[in-house]
């Protein structure tokens, strides 16, 4: 289908909420099955939560797996703060892997324990941790996967079950105390994190990483960078000298390169739907260690080289890879404002369209700006973690172009007259797609929620 720019296609739910949508929806999801959906394109309005934790539709519940502060099951410390990008894989005997990011600076209320073997800089305070769960989403394990980086704050998973978790920050060795320099991809394994160990992915870049996608035919991986500011961030892709290899072949190397569109400085100068591009260029970085000059800074030659204002949520579906722009502001230097979009680079025809921009509908207060982490949902469609001003949600993208609130946090970390809540942040489900897990960033708390979801979709993160 195709709508006009921000055609309200969704305003529902017990609290009002109010999005705007505008995109071709049925190139998102091509390669996908389809699923029978209620007319409304969700599962019905939230229900206030009792316990004050987390709203969702009737019928479906939520069990609390982990919160900041607790004893690790391991007992290597506390659960760290800040949780934020996840995955889940399968394990045996029907139990469930995640791995989660801990986007922990310096500041950190709770740093990831340092683990001998498992970390890279002791100074750190970032990693990630690995939770066990077997049937009912019993908590039977939890330990560090990973410590001593930073700013962990997404990534993705790679075809043969691991994480790469990224650190988006480019601080180096003598930075706010750091004995390393960071802005490093790291490989992690959830069933056996001391396989990987804390090595950098140095070919892969040293950059504000935020996510990663890995074609699983060829390979090739694609990442974006959240840079603060302008110039802002790059999107890359990343041809390894093994491509497919499996556990610990990223190691091997390869080649680095920013996608270049051309005449295209600024992607946010882009505001219609269905705005196409061939001929994409990829442009091999000059240094990806950026020894003396951030990447995105370097010198791509008299054509310069594309940017775009916060890069986040980057998945693979059907043949292609998509990528979010969480918002674009002009007086930040962007060269046009939008409340969110979603890109589609064909890498086979070399073709970047856009596909998708959120908003809200008639405020920028209201709910609906912002998407950050995406994944694909049992039934087909998206969830989209929003991370904006006021009330934050996970919301459902319908095959179909609706939009539907799937969840509202409800842990106010302002106070009664000026309340706050916290970002959603690592939406991913379970490899038999009945559980969607899903962290609050601030208080760090993961949450797996249950209930009659639509089947019809191999589940993946993104």
């Amino acid at each position: 289908m195709s709508a006009t720019r921000r055609h309200i296609l969704a305003r529902t739910g017990a609290l009002g909420v109010g999005i705007a949508f505008s995109g071709s929806i049925p190139e998102i999801f091509a390669g996908t099955a389809a699923a029978l959906e209620r007319k409304d394109g969700g599962y019905g309005p939230l229900v206030p939560d009792p316990d004050g934790l987390l709203d969702l539709p009737e019928g479906f519940r939520y069990t609390v797996l982990s919160r900041e502060g607790d004893p690790l099951r391991s007992g290597e410390g506390r659960v760290p703060s800040n949780h934020d990008g996840m995955a889940a894989f399968p394990g045996r005997g029907g139990r469930t892997h995640l791995v989660r990011n801990h986007e922990n600076r310096v500041d950190a209320r709770i740093r990831v324990p340092a683990v001998d073997g498992l970390t890279y800089d002791p100074m750190g305070p970032g990693g990630c941790t690995a939770l066990e769960l077997g049937p009912g989403n019993r908590l039977l394990g939890e330990r560090v996967a990973i410590a001593g980086t930073a700013v962990n704050c997404a990534g993705g998973r790679t075809p043969w079950h691991t994480w790469l978790t990224c650190e988006e920050t480019e601080d180096k060795a003598g930075t706010n105390g750091y004995t390393k320099d960071h802005g490093f991809i790291f490989e992690v394994d959830p069933h056996d994190p001391r396989r990987t160990g804390a090595v950098p992915l140095t070919a892969m870049g040293r950059f504000q990483h935020e996510a990663i996608a890995v074609d699983p035919d060829r390979g090739v991986v694609y990442e974006t960078e959240d840079a603060f500011l302008k110039p802002f961030g790059l999107f890359y892709r990343f041809l390894p000298e093994k491509p497919l290899g499996g556990v610990g072949s990223l190691r091997a190397g390869g080649r680095l390169q920013a996608m270049r569109v051309p005449g295209v400085p600024d992607l946010s100068a882009v505001q219609e739907t269905g705005t196409t591009f061939d001929g994409i260029e990829w442009v091999p970085v000059p240094d990806p260690l950026a020894r003396e000059t951030p990447v995105r800074l370097q010198d791509f030659g008299p054509k310069g080289i594309t940017h775009a204002q916060k890069l986040e949520g980057c998945y693979w579906g059907g043949s292609s890879v998509y990528f979010v722009s969480s918002f674009a502001k002009s007086a930040e230097g962007s060269a046009a404002d939008h409340f969110g979009q979603v890109w589609r680079y064909d890498p086979r025809h070399r073709r970047l369209t856009l596909v998708v921009v959120f908003g809200p509908s008639t405020d920028v207060q209201l709910p609906g700006e912002s998407p950050d982490n995406i994944t694909l949902a049992p039934g087909g469609g998206l969830m989209v973690c929003e991370d904006g001003d006021g009330a934050q949600h996970v919301f459902g993208l319908t095959r179909r172009g609706q939009v539907y609130p799937m969840a509202r946090g409800r842990q106010n970390i302002g106070t009664p007259d000026e309340p706050e809540w916290g970002e959603f942040a690592g939406v991913t489900f379970a490899p038999d797609h009945r559980t969607m897990y899903v962290n609050c960033y601030t208080p760090g708390t993961t949450f797996a929620v249950t209930g009659p979801w639509r089947q019809g979709l191999s589940a993946g993160s993104a």
